[in-house]
């Protein structure tokens, strides 16, 4: 080779510059948690599935009908989107309402579970010592 670095002579260069990224652990999701509101689109996207489905029942393709829902979206005027965006809107109260109720069984959900162990543990307890001493009697 005529002054030119080899591949190995390549590669460490890189390592050195390369930043090492560190492998982030997912949060784990709780199934309890409230599902968050479809948008006023989402919420008209449901109804228009349906009615696309059964003027084109040959369709398969997913695309095709969030291509062409998103157009008739656009075409819409401010007064035809009015019903989904009431729609949306009341969804979203009864998210913010289910969020409330979760977030109060969180903070105080956590401390009745570890009263529940804690008498658990001791109940296991009293019962061992119990059973030992008609066994040394």
């Amino acid at each position: 080779m005529k002054g030119g670095k080899s591949k190995a002579d390549s590669r460490k260069a890189d390592s050195k510059l390369a930043v090492r990224k560190t492998k982030k652990e997912k949060k784990v999701k709780d199934p309890n948690k409230p599902k968050r509101p479809p948008s006023a689109f989402f919420v008209f996207m449901e109804g228009f599935r349906k009615e696309y489905k059964e003027k084109h029942p040959s369709n398969k393709s997913v695309a095709i009908v969030g291509k062409a829902g998103g157009d008739k979206w656009k075409s819409m005027s401010d007064e035809e989107k009015a019903p989904f965006v009431e729609k949306a809107e009341k969804r979203k109260e009864e998210y913010e309402h289910k969020m409330a109720d979760y977030n109060k069984k969180l903070a105080g959900g956590a401390d009745d579970e570890s009263d529940k162990s804690k008498s658990e543990v001791n109940d296991e307890d009293d019962d061992e010592g119990t059973g030992e001493e008609d066994d040394d009697e």
